[in-house]
């Protein structure tokens, strides 16, 4: 497994990280993903470790908590060998207190954590949006107050804006304080938007991406195509509003380069859809998912062989989408502008 630094920072991180979302399956949205037990997760972090995949990705929302419990049960006994990133900012509790990236909560988010993974520290410790309410002196204090302790080693975020982006990196400049060295963000062949902004910004400023559902919320699954429309069974009928919209037109028209290309190739449309993300700027690690098994094997797949550079262009142009205002304009300026991309 090839591993690549996490931005600008020596954190060494695989190409491809394993996503807890799956294990718990607490509440009706996180069992649509799945419902992995100790028994079940310990399998698959076996599978990964021995792929060499080392990176596990979870949250404190995931199924309120039971996903980060889970992961702590499979990987006792397992810590040296593996790396742990979890999440907080999002809702976790009825309390005032118990949302935002304030103080005050981040403390307590990242001590809940620890006792519910069974750890001493987290390796990756992200803010899972942006908190408008709370001074961003605040959030990089408390997190480098958390640094300090020992209680985790390198801090990211997700989910944010441009300008939230960098105006917490200009303010961590300009007090010494934790650097965001990881954005975990939305990226895939039918989710480009990260490339209008996040991406540039990412190159400039070193910030490493960590994708979260690189195969579209499952629509790049190969089960979704124009003579195969969405399954009765799928966990699309149930999370869809909770995901990003995709036209039916636009979704097939990428599928159709991606089975050309998996039918080039040998591989499969997710193994394609997951090799063309890690050709693409500032991409440290691809998260994968899965709910059992044959899943896993089938992510695993989409490393150790790369698709041509006629390839890469072909589903370029098959997912290219029209840019709003101000990128299709910067577009035209590339002699003084370097960073577009598609």
């Amino acid at each position: 497994m090839e591993t690549r630094r996490l931005g600008r920072s020596g954190f060494s991180v695989p190409v491809l990280s394993f996503g807890t979302g799956t294990f718990g399956g607490k509440g009706e949205f996180f069992q649509a993903w799945g419902s992995s037990d100790v028994a079940e997760a310990s399998r698959l972090i076996d599978i990964c470790l021995d792929a060499g995949l080392n990176l596990f990705d979870s949250a404190d929302i995931y199924s309120g908590g039971a996903a980060e419990e889970v992961l702590g049960g499979a990987i006792k006994n397992k810590r040296n060998r593996l790396l742990i990133s979890t999440k907080a900012t999002f809702r976790a509790g009825d309390g005032p207190n118990d949302v935002g990236s304030s103080r005050f909560h981040l403390i307590e988010s990242v001590e809940k954590s620890l006792r519910r993974l069974g750890v001493d520290h987290i390796d990756l410790f992200q803010l899972h949006g942006f908190d408008a309410l709370t001074p961003v002196e605040e959030t990089l204090g408390a997190l480098d107050d958390l640094v300090r302790a020992g209680k985790i080693r390198y801090v990211g975020c997700s989910n944010f804006s441009g300008w939230h982006l960098m105006k917490s990196l200009a303010t961590a400049e300009r007090y010494n304080l934790p650097r965001y060295v990881a954005h975990q963000a939305y990226y895939s062949l039918i989710g480009r938007d990260y490339e209008w902004e996040l991406m540039p910004l990412g190159v400039e400023q070193g910030v490493g991406a960590v994708v979260w559902s690189p195969l579209g919320w499952g629509r790049l699954t190969g089960k979704i195509s124009r003579s195969k429309p969405i399954p009765a069974e799928s966990r699309l009928h149930k999370t869809a509003d909770m995901g990003p919209p995709v036209a039916d037109d636009y979704l097939y028209k990428v599928v159709d380069a991606l089975e050309e290309i998996a039918g080039e190739t040998g591989k499969t449309v997710p193994q394609v859809a997951l090799n063309w993300l890690l050709q693409r700027p500032t991409v440290s690690s691809v998260i994968i998912g899965a709910r059992n098994e044959e899943q896993l094997r089938q992510n695993l797949g989409a490393v150790g062989w790369n698709l041509t550079p006629e390839q890469v262009a072909r589903l370029d142009a098959a997912s290219d989408r029209p840019k709003a205002y101000p990128y299709w304009h910067q577009n035209g300026f590339a002699e003084r502008n370097p960073f577009p991309v598609g």
